[in-house]
């Protein structure tokens, strides 16, 4: 799996390493399921640095590439048509000399299998054939929507094989201590479980709620 880019003090290994899903029940935003790994095995935790795109337009993804710092992923929303090549292997090559640690859109890329070769992560919500154009304009390092999930430059972005959940830079402590408690319980689940119990009775649920046949 491919990490995080540089990030001295390990907060990106152990956010991938407690994972998108366990961050997105500890008060981490999960951002929409159509948002997807574009290739097994890509996994990204490390500092956004946002993009705005309108419709069927990438100039503003250009410009955060040559913006944005080594170790940040750039995060994009994109106003409409999203079935567009947004992001290939040419801005790959580009965000890869910078530094940048991976790429998480709403919308579609291309190029996957170049892709997967450089192993640079991308989570999109797509793949299409054709580009995008690249004048409109945008905006780069304003605050983003993306599904339910608002996120702002130097949030937390992490995703691996179940999604990609955000983490609010204000709240990274809280949300972490909540996963390093709810990673420990589930460890301790495991161990009960392996040793005989069962659901049910462990997570103390109300087994009369389920009829029987025949009952």
């Amino acid at each position: 799996m491919t990490g995080p880019g540089p990030n001295p003090d390990g907060t990106g290994r152990e956010l991938l390493a407690l994972g998108a899903a366990t961050l997105g029940e500890s008060g981490g935003m999960a951002l929409p399921p159509r948002i997807r790994p574009v290739w097994p095995g890509a996994g990204l935790a490390a500092p956004a640095f946002t993009v705005w795109c309108p419709p069927g337009d990438n100039l503003a993804v250009h410009v955060a590439v040559a913006s944005a710092g080594a170790g940040q992923a750039l995060v994009v929303a994109v106003a409409g048509t999203p079935d567009r090549g947004y992001w290939g292997e040419v801005l790959t090559t580009g965000a890869e000399a910078r530094g940048l640690a991976g790429m998480v859109i709403d919308a579609c890329v291309r190029d996957v299998v170049a892709l997967e070769r450089h192993r640079f992560p991308v989570f999109s919500s797509g793949v299409a054939l054709r580009g995008a154009s690249k004048e409109a304009g945008g905006r780069v390092g304003c605050a983003i929507r993306i599904g339910d999930a608002e996120i702002r430059t130097g949030d937390w972005v992490v995703g691996d094989a179940d999604g990609v959940a955000v983490v609010a830079q204000a709240e990274l402590d809280e949300v972490m201590e909540r996963a390093r408690a709810r990673a420990a319980r589930e460890a301790e689940l495991f161990d009960r479980l392996r040793n005989g119990g069962n659901t049910v009775e462990l997570l103390g649920l109300d087994r009369s709620r389920v009829g029987t046949e025949g009952s």
